[in-house]
């Protein structure tokens, strides 16, 4: 079980991590704005999966489509073409959730590659505060042909996720 408290996200969580993959420090493999990575044992072709956790404070009204929108906005400056492939909410009302899966096209580690995001995100209120909403963002990024392959893990890595209610004690 991985609670990674330390790490700068609003909401602490607990999740397990897929058999294989192991943690790696953001700012080593490149991912400084991430609070939590995990990468794939296997790369492919160079490329290694991984997954990515990040969130923020949202004291603001918007929706988890439009958080995604934005998170789209900001990838698409840092790449050479990415496109919005699939989108749908997901959850409870007490939970809510929004996924979307992206083909990206970027350089990476000075290879242009075509990439497959799926990002999920998870509206939680602050476990100390419930009028603070955070948003937590789960992102599995892997080349075009290996995303079959490590997307079960991501499914099964995302079932495990859930409030730390021990860091609140």
């Amino acid at each position: 079980m991985c609670g990674c408290r330390g790490c700068q996200r609003p909401v602490p969580i607990q999740f397990e991590l897929p058999e294989g993959w192991r943690a790696a420090p953001p700012d080593a493999v490149g991912a400084p704005q991430a609070a939590f990575v995990a990468r794939h044992p296997q790369p492919d072709a160079g490329f290694t999966a991984n997954i990515t956790i990040d969130g923020e404070y949202r004291p603001d009204a918007a929706t988890l489509s439009e958080i995604a929108h934005q998170s789209v906005e900001r990838l698409s400056q840092a790449a050479t073409s990415v496109e919005v492939t699939g989108h749908r909410e997901i959850g409870s009302a007490d939970a809510p959730g929004f996924t979307q899966t992206l083909a990206v096209s970027a350089v990476v580690g000075g290879v242009a590659r075509d990439l497959i995001q799926s990002q999920v995100y998870l509206s939680m209120l602050d476990v100390t505060d419930p009028h603070k909403r955070s948003v937590i963002r789960l992102v599995l990024t892997a080349t075009v042909s290996q995303h079959p392959d490590v997307l079960s893990d991501f499914q099964d890595f995302l079932r495990t996720v859930r409030p730390d209610t021990d860091a609140a004690s």
